[in-house]
């Protein structure tokens, strides 16, 4: 449905346009030229010339595109809307490690920046997805509540660095974490991916006892292990410039426990030993059972001036090739 933005400006459609009318009528018993006869008998039966016709009709052409003009100025738009509409989708929650040790050097430039970048490809192509962000270390709270808004997603993933968590691996209260965002969620399909690089160490919430609370809600948790086999280089202190120190050291994660909570939940555990093989493992991810749903979508206003703009420009067009043409005057 179309509005306008500025309905104000219609009093100029009146002010002008009445002004201008008035001024054609009156002009044009001056603008004809005049002799005095002893009778007009002769001319009886003459009709109007058709050239007069077609000088009324150029100014009322010029009329229409001042009035095009007007309704410019009042920005025509369309009316913001909401409409549903029922798609294929899945709840979502991510739950990303942001220890200290995700600065590990064997992925480029290291654990945690790869994985933000796998995360955000991976939620940049979820269209209809409702998807949330969890980070925990040696705590944990939700970073972005169930959303549709991709970019939102894609800014604060962007955004979140080590460090913003008392240090610390605590598994167990991050998947907790996850389950109170995607318990109420309306999708059948209700699935936590859990990004970790180590064992868990603190928390409240054991990891074992947090899969039974997912499972009983009916909740996968896909467990994904970051870290290469062997050694890599870790980061262990900061010297007085602030800068990083790192020293190489074996890669230890639980597997044995991420396993276990992904076999609990009907999810699936990944190993990620390095940047290509992350990728790999949420395309693998990326084909997760959907469920249909209705979704609300709000529609943005629209200015919708092209259409009055066309019209201005063949109506001035118009009456200027009917002015220097047909009605066009000889000295």
């Amino acid at each position: 449905m179309m509005n306008l933005a500025h309905p104000g400006w219609l009093w100029l459609l009146p002010v002008l346009m009445i002004p201008l009318i008035a001024w054609y009528v009156y002009s044009q018993d001056k603008n004809e030229p005049e002799m005095n006869v002893s009778s007009t008998r002769a001319f009886d039966g003459m009709g109007t010339s058709w050239k007069v016709w077609l000088k009324h009709l150029s100014f009322a052409l010029k009329m229409g595109a001042l009035a095009c003009l007007i309704i410019i100025l009042c920005r025509p738009q369309t009316k913001d809307s909401w409409s549903t509409s029922d798609v294929e989708g899945t709840d979502i929650v991510i739950a990303l490690d942001v220890s200290t040790s995700m600065l590990a050097k064997d992925f480029s430039p290291n654990r945690f920046e790869s994985a933000k970048r796998v995360a955000t490809q991976f939620v940049s192509g979820r269209d209809h997805d409702n998807i949330g962000l969890v980070l925990f270390a040696g705590e944990s709270f939700t970073q972005v509540p169930m959303t549709m808004d991709n970019a939102t997603l894609v800014n604060a993933i962007g955004m979140t660095e080590v460090g913003v968590l008392e240090d610390g691996t605590a598994i167990g209260d991050g998947i907790a974490t996850a389950i109170n965002r995607i318990r109420d969620g309306k999708a059948k399909s209700k699935s936590i991916i859990l990004l970790t690089d180590g064992s868990n160490n603190t928390g409240v919430v054991a990891p074992n006892t947090a899969a039974d609370i997912a499972r009983k809600y009916g909740i996968k948790i896909y467990t994904i292990g970051v870290g290469s086999n062997g050694t890599a280089e870790y980061p262990v202190a900061i010297d007085y410039a602030g800068n990083i120190q790192y020293q190489r050291m074996p890669v230890v994660i639980d597997e044995a426990t991420l396993k276990t909570i992904a076999s609990k939940t009907g999810g699936k555990y990944f190993r990620a030993t390095s940047g290509s093989v992350l990728r790999s493992i949420f395309k693998e991810i990326d084909q997760l059972e959907k469920t249909h749903m209705d979704v609300q979508r709000f529609t943005h206003t629209e200015d919708h001036y092209e259409p009055w703009a066309l019209l201005l420009l063949g109506l001035l067009l118009l009456s200027l090739l009917m002015d220097f043409t047909l009605l066009r005057h000889i000295p």
